[in-house]
C-alpha cells in the first residue's frame, strides 16, 4: 500500500523523498490520494506538473476537506491553472463555510475563465515603463523594477506573474540597452538628512530593537487596525473550528449583540492588580470603546481558597481608576448552574470522564494516561453526582475533559474538589470549575466577540474552541498579545505576599512595588498610565520595559496638571536683617509659571525664611551659581536679590543660620541664579523613593543568584521627617500632586494627618542620567 501511495505521488511530480514524508502525514496522504484520483477520473492517469502541484497545495492548505471534491474539479477541468487562483479559492471557501456555494461568485471571485493575453501584458507593462520612463533613464539599473512589476500585476490581476516578469525585462533592455560597467557599480550611500526636532515622530528605541508606539491607544485598536475579524464573522480566523451548526449559533449570536463588539477583563480575585494587568485592562476596555462595543468586568472566581473581598473591591476601584466604566460587573460564579448542567452534557457526549489519579500524578506535560479515561458513560455521570454531594475527599477524583492541548498537556481538569465556602454562593457547591473549562464557556455565555488574552494562553486556543464546539454552543474568538513587564520589579502576588511578611515593603500599595494601587498611592496619574500602555502598544511579543519611560509618562501628565509650590527638603534658617516691612508680604505665585491663566496661590514673605542647605556655599567652587559669602542670589516670585552678611554655626562648626541683606531685584544686578524658599512654612513628612532592587531581573537566578529577596536596595525608601512646604497646600487633600519647584512632583500620601501632611515623591523632575 505504501508502495502504491508513493508511485501514485511521484506520478504528479513529488520527489521520492517528498512522497515518503507526505506517507508520514495520515490525514494529508488519504485528501491526496483522493485528489489525484479524481482528477485521474477526469483527465486520464497522467497529471501534469502544474497541476500536480496545484493538487498538493489544496491538500495541504484545505482545513474543511469537505470542499476538497469542489476544488479538485476546478483543477481538473483546468478552470484552476495557477497559485494566485487556488489561493483565492481557498479563502472564499474559508469564507463561505455553509452549503450551498454561489458558483457564480465564487468563479468571479477566483478568475475562472478569465484568459490574459500576451497582447495585454505587453500593453500595461508598455503603460507602467512609459508612466516611469523619466525616472528609468536616470537611475537606469539602479531602478527599483519591483515598482513595475507591482503596478502591472494590479492591472491584470490573474495574470502569470513569471509572464509579467519576463515582458517587464525585455521592456527594460529595450529601453536601456545592457547593463554597463557604470551600472554594475554598488550604488553609493546617501547621507540621511538630518529630521529637524519639531517633525519627528514620539518614537522612542528600547534595548535597541524596541520602538515605543506613537499612535495614540484608540489609533491602534480602532476598525480594522488589529486585522481582528468583524462580530459574526468568526469563522473568518486562522483555527477557528467550523461545525454544521456553526452558522446558525452565528446568526443568533449577532441577532442578540446586534453586531456590537464584545470584550471582557477577566481577573482572578485573589490579589491587587500590576503595570501588566494595566495593558489588559486598556487592551480589553480600549478595544470595546474604540470600536463602539462594550466591556463586562468579569471576576473569575472560582477557586474559594484565595479569594477575598478587599480584592473584589480593589480590582474594581482601579479599573475605574484608569478610566474605564464596565457594561456590567459578573462572576463566573453567576454561572455555576449552567456549568455544571454542560459538564453532566458533556460527559452524557463521551467527552468527559471522572478520574482517580492524584494531582501529583497528572503533573507535567508526560503524566501516564488516565486509566479511567473509557470508563463507561454512566459510571462517569454516578460518580460526577456524587463529587457534587460530597461523597470523596478533595483530591480523590476530578472531572477531566477527553482533549491534547497544543502545549502537549492531556485530558485537562474540568471540576475538582474543594471544601470550602464560596464568598457569593456559600456551602452550595463543593466542586468548583477550572479556568480550562470555566473561561470559554463564560465568553460563550457574555456572546463575547474577541476573547483578548496574554501569550501564554496561546496553547489554550484549540480546548477554548474545542469545549465551546463539543457542547454545540456559540463559540467567540480567542485573540493573544504580548505580557506587559518591567525591570527592577516583581509582580507575582506570591512574592509580593513575601515581600510584605518580611518587612520589606508595608503592603500592597507600598509605593516601591508596581501594583495599581501601589502607584495611585505614589501619585503616577492614571492618564500617563495609559500612555505608556499605548505607547508600548499592542503588541504579540512580550515586552520587558525600563520603568524610567513609564516615569517619562508620567512627568509629561504631570507638568500639565500639577501646580507648583515651594518646599523645602533640609530647611537652612535665612534672617533677612533689613526687611522693608514690619510684618509679612503677601507674594502672588503661579500655579504654572509658562501659562499664567491658570491662576496664583499666595504665600507669604517675612524677615525669617528658610532655603535649601545645598543652595548655599561657604566657600565659592567653579561653576558654583547659587549663593556664597561674595554671590548674591535672587528668590523665585518674591522680586529680592540676597547677600550674606554673617554665617552663624553652633559649636559643631554646622552652619545653622545665614543673616542677610535684600534688594529689590530692579535694583539690584541681575544674580546668577534664583532660588526656591519658604517662609511661615507647614512643616511636613517627605518620603524619597528609589528601585526596590538592584538588578534589572531580580528573579534571574543567573543574574541574582541568591534570590530576590536577597537583592532588596537598602536605599529604596528615604524618610525626611522635617521638611517645609508653603502654606498653600493647608487644605490639600489624599492623591491631590503638586511639583515641588526645582525639586520634582510629589503626591499626598494617604498616611497624612490634620497635624502632618506626608508627601511622596512621585518622580524627579528630570530623569536620572544613571537610570539606563
Amino acid at each position: 500500500m505504501a508502495d502504491e501511495s508513493v508511485s501514485l505521488f511521484t506520478a504528479i511530480g513529488l520527489s521520492e523523498q517528498k512522497a515518503r514524508e507526505t506517507l508520514k502525514n495520515e490525514a494529508l496522504s488519504q485528501t491526496l490520494r483522493e485528489a489525484i484520483l479524481q482528477t485521474q477520473a477526469v483527465s486520464g492517469p497522467s497529471v501534469d506538473k502544474v497541476t500536480g502541484t496545484l493538487l498538493y497545495s489544496v491538500s495541504s492548505r484545505l482545513k474543511d476537506t469537505k470542499r476538497l471534491s469542489f476544488l479538485v474539479g476546478y483543477i481538473a477541468n483546468k478552470k484552476i491553472n495557477t497559485d494566485l487562483q487556488l489561493n483565492a479559492a481557498l479563502d472564499y471557501v474559508k469564507a463561505h463555510p455553509v452549503d450551498p456555494i454561489d458558483v457564480a461568485d465564487f468563479e468571479k471571485e477566483c478568475g475562472v475563465g478569465v484568459i490574459v493575453t500576451p497582447e495585454q501584458i505587453e500593453e500595461a507593462v508598455e503603460a507602467v515603463i512609459q508612466k516611469c520612463k523619466a525616472q528609468l533613464l536616470e537611475e537606469r539599473y539602479r531602478f527599483n523594477m519591483g515598482l513595475l512589476m507591482g503596478e502591472a500585476r494590479n492591472k491584470l490581476k490573474w495574470a502569470d506573474g513569471k509572464i509579467i516578469k519576463n515582458e517587464v525585462d525585455m521592456q527594460v533592455l529595450h529601453l536601456l540597452g545592457p547593463k554597463t560597467e557604470a551600472d554594475l557599480e554598488k550604488k553609493p550611500k546617501v547621507a540621511k538628512q538630518k529630521v529637524p526636532e519639531t517633525e519627528k515622530k514620539a518614537e522612542v528605541t528600547v534595548n535597541d530593537d524596541v520602538k515605543l508606539e506613537s499612535k495614540s491607544l484608540m489609533e491602534q485598536l480602532r476598525g480594522e487596525a488589529l486585522k481582528f475579524h468583524k462580530p459574526g464573522e468568526n469563522y473568518k480566523t486562522e483555527g477557528y473550528v467550523v461545525t454544521p451548526n456553526t452558522m446558525q449559533l452565528l446568526k443568533k449570536h449577532l441577532e442578540i449583540t446586534g453586531g456590537q463588539v464584545r470584550t471582557r477583563f477577566p481577573p482572578e480575585p485573589n490579589g491587587i492588580l500590576h503595570i501588566g494587568h494595566a495593558k489588559a485592562i486598556n487592551f480589553n476596555f480600549g478595544y470595546a470603546k474604540a470600536n463602539n462595543g462594550i466591556c463586562f468586568l468579569r471576576y473569575d472566581d472560582t477557586n474559594p481558597e484565595k479569594e477575598e473581598e478587599k480584592y473584589f473591591t480593589a480590582i474594581k476601584d482601579m479599573v475605574e481608576w484608569l478610566g474605564y466604566k464596565p457594561f456590567a460587573v459578573t462572576h463566573a460564579s453567576d454561572n455555576f448552574d449552567q456549568l455544571y448542567e454542560w459538564a453532566v452534557e458533556l460527559i452524557k457526549r463521551g467527552h468527559a470522564y471522572v478520574c482517580h489519579q492524584k494531582v501529583e500524578e497528572i503533573k507535567g506535560h508526560n503524566p501516564p494516561p488516565s486509566p479511567w479515561r473509557d470508563r463507561p458513560i454512566e459510571e462517569s455521570l454516578n460518580l460526577f453526582e456524587g463529587m457534587k454531594k460530597g461523597k470523596f475527599a478533595e483530591g480523590e477524583v476530578t472531572l477531566r475533559m477527553k482533549l491534547v492541548m497544543e502545549d502537549g498537556k492531556m485530558d485537562p481538569v474540568a471540576y475538582r474538589i474543594k471544601y470550602t465556602p464560596h464568598h457569593r454562593s456559600g456551602d452550595k457547591w463543593c466542586i468548583y470549575p477550572t479556568y480550562d473549562y470555566t473561561h470559554c464557556l463564560c465568553d460563550s455565555i457574555e456572546h463575547i466577540t474577541h476573547s483578548l488574552c496574554t501569550k501564554e494562553f496561546q496553547a489554550r486556543r484549540s480546548s477554548y474552541f474545542w469545549l465551546c464546539n463539543a457542547l454545540d454552543v456559540y463559540c467567540p474568538v480567542q485573540w493573544e498579545y504580548g505580557r506587559l513587564n518591567l525591570h527592577y520589579t516583581v509582580v507575582s502576588k506570591r512574592k509580593i505576599i513575601k515581600l510584605v511578611e518580611t518587612g520589606a515593603v508595608r503592603d500592597w500599595d507600598d509605593p516601591r512595588l508596581f501594583t495599581l494601587t501601589a502607584l495611585r498611592r505614589r501619585g503616577f496619574p492614571p492618564e500617563a498610565i495609559n500612555n505608556f500602555c499605548a505607547r508600548v502598544g499592542v503588541t504579540v511579543a512580550q515586552t520587558t520595559m525600563e520603568p524610567h519611560l513609564l516615569e517619562a509618562c508620567v512627568r509629561e501628565v504631570l507638568n500639565e496638571k500639577a501646580p507648583r509650590i515651594m518646599a523645602v527638603l533640609e530647611p537652612l534658617k535665612v534672617t533677612i536683617t533689613n526687611f522693608p516691612a514690619e510684618k509679612a508680604i503677601n507674594v502672588s505665585v503661579p500655579n504654572f509659571p509658562a501659562d499664567e491663566s491658570k491662576g496664583f496661590h499666595t504665600v507669604p514673605f517675612s524677615s525669617t525664611l528658610y532655603i535649601e542647605q545645598t543652595d548655599f556655599r561657604e566657600a565659592m567652587e567653579k561653576g558654583y551659581k547659587r549663593l556664597t559669602p561674595d554671590q548674591p542670589v535672587g528668590l523665585r516670585h518674591a522680586g529680592y536679590v540676597i547677600s550674606v552678611q554673617n554665617i552663624v554655626k553652633d559649636q559643631s562648626g554646622n552652619v545653622v543660620e545665614l543673616e542677610v541683606t535684600c534688594t529689590k531685584s530692579e535694583a539690584a544686578e541681575k544674580p546668577k541664579a534664583f532660588i526656591h524658599w519658604v517662609s511661615d512654612p507647614l512643616r511636613c513628612e517627605v518620603r524619597l523613593y528609589d528601585r526596590l532592587f538592584l538588578h534589572k531581573s531580580p528573579e534571574d537566578p543567573s543574574e541574582v543568584p541568591g534570590g530576590f529577596l536577597s537583592d532588596l536596595n537598602p536605599n529604596s525608601m528615604t524618610t525626611i521627617p522635617n521638611a517645609f512646604v508653603d502654606q498653600s497646600v493647608k487644605n490639600a487633600t489624599v492623591f491631590d500632586k503638586f511639583q515641588f519647584e526645582r525639586i520634582g512632583y510629589f503626591s499626598v500620601d494617604p498616611d497624612s494627618t490634620q497635624d502632618k501632611i506626608v508627601f511622596n515623591r512621585t518622580v524627579t523632575l528630570k530623569e536620572d542620567p544613571g537610570k539606563v
